[in-house]
This record gives structure tokens, C-alpha cells and sequence, in this order.
């Protein structure tokens, strides 16, 4: 029986640790399948089309020994170590197909398991197979490939003379043995895939990769677009956000952050919203750009930052993954799929939060998006920046002038960012922050109750902290005491907001541990090993 690891999650994409008797594999990976399971080669009546119907999967489907294989309208063996996702290979021209068999798939099987696609894999869609978050692969298809004389790349297949082009210089070129190229080919890029995993940007790999293969643009646009696999994707992250593609202004991060700001985040009480444009540098408060704001502002409004591709950024929440972590190709111009989006945020923004009175000090795209957005949300904007340069000192002056006489708004960035961490309105009154920004720590008298995670802009809180907090708990098993971090299988109950990265508080029979989420809530709930919980200080 194959035991599997999770190690790192990026979204769907893994990297775990498989072992099979006496061998481990790291995966992603790519091996002799038919010498890690010899009873491959003997079984029958799992090849099963994924179209066959419900009658068709009863009668002749056998799920059968290790891989345990799936299908759409079979049951799962809940007890397999690795999956086997039969004629996978025959989805990935059909993205609508493969979206969908994979959202009923993925709910049949335990989520500790590897994922095994079988003669999928070449060097140019295994990222995408990577992505959408399998772990094992096959020579089968890149050795097809070989018998057809094909030249196995990452852009694609090309006529076997390719290789004397020069477009490679591995082993298998050298010695003009194509069957050892494509197969090196196919371990090349895995091992490229698993390094952006390792880095947390395997979904700026993909959307690198995809760009030649319309199918894999189809479905990464489609799974952007599916909810099931919502929670499975981090709240947060540590790594940088990229957003260098039109696919980027529809990832996980960007709708979560989004959601959180309306239905979560209230701003603080002020009569006054600034809208100003962002900055290169994160946070923007760091800028030489918005600290000319911030004097002139003065705490006179509240600063709303209109950016790309994240819409509506308050100061309160800078530091937030990923408002304070995405780079982003400037060159001031917003294409019109980017205004909508871009006004639908805004406009969601301004129509739940109310002021009296918004200021508009933008420039460009991101003015006509305010101006298209406040229309929607029936409200009037009041510009400050009629020349298009929000630096200049007309607009400035402008700008100060239209808060002559204004009341002064306490940016308290705690209490903002644990109304949209957590959706709760913790009290901060009376506390003190002391630190450099935007390593902080807030403290009531001598007591420290928050700090903050300058990795992800996530408030830490201390177990104090955790006192004045409802939500984000985990229960542990009755008599189960955690010798280090919270393993899965200790878990009774969680939170089911909980996503990897969150911060939690981990409750039990004489035991108590802060510490931060390593799986989303219903992993947690499903899984027979693997951490829950890394923690970081317990009582006892």
C-alpha cells in the first residue's frame, strides 16, 4: 500500500513524497509506472470512458488494486494511496469536459492521495496536468510521440529533423536518439514546474506555458471560474504576486481579496473618501508618491487606492496579501476588459461602503474606471486632478483645498485588517503600537496582543489576542495532545472558513496553540495524515 505526503501546496499544485515499499519518489514525477505497480499490466475493466453514463460504471467499472482508479460516476475507494484517473489523456483538447470530470473527481477522492494521469504527459501541457494539481505521469505519450517521429518540446510537437536544428543541446540530441530526448524533455520540465511550486508562483509558470495551446488557456480560464475548488487555494501567500497576463485579473487571490472587502472589511467612520492611484513600490505608504499624498491628505479622508489588477486596495489594507506583494507591467493604460473589471470592483466597493463626499485624484484608466464606477453606484466624484498628473502642485493644492475644514479620521490599520481577516469587529481600543511600520506590535499596557506578519500583512495573534476573537478555531480529538504541529487526523472540527495560510487557534482538552492553517478546512476534515496546523506557541 503506497502512502502519500503532501510537503508544499501551490492552489491545486503539489509536491509530496510518495513511498511504495521501498521506494520514494519525489513528486511531481515522472516514471516507469508499470515497474512501480506490476499489476498494471494484468488488471481489466478500468478503462472505462469518463463518458461512459452511471448504468456503464456499476456494471463493468472495477476501481480494483493499487492505483485505485476513478471514475466520474463510480464510487471511490476511500482507503487508495494513489488515484489513477483513467483515459485522462482522451480530455485535454475538451476543457469544458475536463473541468468537469475533474470537479466530480476531485470530490470523490481523499485529498492525501497522489493523482495519477496516465499516457497524458508531454513536455508541453505537463505544467498545465501540474497545475490542475496531479502528481504522477507516464513515458507512455512522449514515447508515442517517438514512434510517430516526433520532437517533443515545450512549445510543442515538431517533425524529428528538429533536432538537428540546434534547439537542444541534452543527451539525447548529442547522440541523435530521439526517444531519449523526449523523455528527457518531459523530466526537464517537470523539474522546472516543481521549482515554481517550491517558489509559490507555479500560476505565473502556467500562464507563461500555456500561451502556445489554445486548450490550455481554455482551461485555465475555466477553472478560474469554478467554485468548487474554491478552498483549496491559500487565503494567502508569501511569494509575489505577477500579474504580466490577462488571465491574471481572474486569479483565486484577487477574488477572495475582493469578496472580504465588501462583505467583511467596514471602513472607519469618515465623511471623506480619497481615491488615489497606486505605486510601483508595496506598500504604497513607502512611496515617495503617497507620502506627498499622505501629507497633504493629513488624515483629513479615508485613502482608497485604485489600482490594477486588484481594483480597490483601502490604506488600512496595504500590507494584505496581495495588495502589498503583485507587480504589475505599468505603462498606464488599461485595455476596456480590464476597465470593466475593474469598475465592477469599485462600484461594489462604493455601494456598499457610503461617504458623503468621494474625491477623485486619479489619472488615466483608473479615472475613467472612478468615473464609470461612481455612475453605477449613483454617486457624485469631486476631482481633484483636472490636469492628469496627481503630483503636480495644482492638483495638490486642489486637492488640499477640498478638505480645508475637514475632520481628522484615525487610520487604525489593526482594527481594519482583522475586520477582513477574521469578519469580525475586534476591539482595539487602548492599544498601543509600537515597531518600525510595517513590523509592528500592538500591545494593551504591557501585554502584547497582536503582531504583525510582514510576509503576508495577516495580523498574528498572541493567545491574549485570540481572546477577543470568535472564528478561525480548531478543535483537536478528545485526549489528543500534539507533541509539535497539528497533524490532520487529530482534527474533530475546524472553522470551515479556514484556508491554508490563515491564522488559528487550536483548542483542546488542556491544550491551547497559535499557529498557521497548512490546509484549507475541508483537507483538513478529509485527510489521513499531513499537517493541519504548523504551530508556533502552545499551552498547556
Amino acid at each position: 500500500m503506497s502512502v502519500f505526503d503532501v510537503r508544499k501546496r501551490d492552489g491545486l499544485a503539489r509536491i509530496g513524497m510518495l513511498k511504495n515499499g521501498e521506494t520514494i519518489i519525489s513528486t511531481p514525477a515522472v516514471c516507469d509506472m508499470q515497474e512501480l505497480f506490476p499489476s498494471l499490466g494484468e488488471r481489466g475493466f478500468t478503462n472505462l470512458p469518463l463518458s461512459a453514463g452511471v448504468s456503464d460504471a456499476e456494471s463493468f467499472f472495477e476501481a480494483g488494486a493499487e492505483p485505485s482508479a476513478v471514475h466520474p460516476n463510480a464510487e471511490a475507494d476511500a482507503d487508495a494511496g494513489v488515484y489513477l484517473f483513467a483515459n485522462w489523456n482522451n480530455t485535454l483538447t475538451d476543457s469544458r469536459r475536463y473541468i468537469e470530470y475533474l470537479e466530480k473527481l476531485y470530490a470523490k477522492i481523499r485529498p492525501d492521495a497522489a493523482r495519477y494521469a496516465p499516457a497524458s504527459a508531454l513536455p508541453s501541457n505537463v505544467a498545465s496536468l501540474i497545475y490542475c494539481g496531479f502528481d504522477l505521469f507516464d513515458y507512455t505519450a512522449v514515447d508515442l510521440c517517438t514512434i510517430q517521429g516526433k520532437f517533443c518540446t515545450t512549445e510543442g510537437e515538431f517533425e524529428a529533423d528538429y533536432m538537428e536544428k540546434g534547439i537542444c543541446g541534452c543527451e539525447g540530441c548529442r547522440a541523435g536518439d530521439l526517444k531519449l530526448h523526449n523523455r528527457l524533455a518531459l523530466e526537464r520540465e517537470i523539474a522546472n514546474a516543481r521549482l515554481w511550486i517550491e517558489r509559490g508562483q507555479i500560476r505565473e509558470y502556467m500562464e507563461m506555458r500555456c500561451r502556445m495551446q489554445p486548450e490550455q488557456v481554455e482551461i485555465l480560464r475555466r477553472i478560474d471560474r469554478t467554485d468548487a475548488f474554491d478552498g483549496l487555494y491559500p487565503a494567502v501567500l508569501s511569494s509575489r504576486f505577477r500579474a504580466n497576463a490577462g488571465e491574471s485579473m481572474f486569479r483565486r487571490e484577487i477574488a477572495l481579496f475582493e469578496e472580504r472587502l465588501v462583505s467583511r472589511y467596514v471602513p472607519p467612520r469618515s465623511d471623506i473618501c480619497v481615491l488615489l492611484p497606486c505605486a510601483s513600490r508595496k506598500p504604497y505608504s513607502l512611496s515617495r508618491s503617497h507620502q506627498m499624498f499622505m501629507r497633504v491628505v493629513d488624515s483629513r479622508a479615508h485613502e482608497v487606492i485604485v489600482t490594477s489588477p486588484l481594483g480597490v486596495v483601502p490604506r488600512e489594507l496595504e500590507l494584505v496579501y496581495p495588495a502589498g506583494h503583485y507587480d504589475v507591467p505599468v505603462t498606464g493604460y488599461w485595455d476596456l476588459e480590464e476597465q470593466e473589471l475593474l469598475t465592477g470592483f469599485l462600484t461594489a466597493y462604493l455601494e456598499k461602503h457610503k461617504y458623503e463626499r468621494i474625491l477623485c485624484h486619479l489619472e488615466g484608466g483608473a479615472k475613467a474606471v472612478a468615473l464609470e464606477a461612481a455612475k453605477r453606484a449613483g454617486v457624485t466624484l469631486e476631482i481633484t486632478c483636472n490636469d492628469d498628473r496627481p503630483l503636480s502642485q495644482e492638483s495638490l493644492r486642489a486637492l488640499n483645498a477640498a478638505l480645508e475644514g475637514s475632520r481628522k479620521v484615525k487610520n487604525d490599520f489593526i482594527h481594519g485588517t482583522m475586520l477582513f481577516q477574521f469578519g469580525e469587529d475586534v476591539d482595539t481600543k487602548g492599544l498601543v503600537v509600537k515597531g518600525r511600520y510595517p513590523q509592528v506590535k500592538a500591545l494593551l499596557k504591557k501585554t502584547q496582543l497582536f503582531t504583525t506578519d510582514p510576509t503576508t500583512g495577516f495580523i498574528r495573534p498572541t493567545h491574549e489576542g485570540w481572546a477577543r476573537i470568535k472564528g478561525y478555531r480548531v478543535k483537536i480529538s478528545e485526549g489528543f495532545i500534539p507533541q509539535g504541529d497539528v497533524l490532520a487526523p487529530g482534527v474533530a472540527d475546524c472553522d470551515p472558513r479556514i484556508r491554508e495560510g490563515d491564522e488559528v487557534l487550536v483548542e483542546g482538552d488542556g491544550y491551547l496553540a497559535t499557529g498557521k492553517a497548512a490546509m484549507g478546512a475541508q483537507e483538513m476534515l478529509s485527510s489521513k495524515r499531513g499537517v493541519a496546523v504548523k504551530v508556533r506557541k502552545t499551552r498547556k
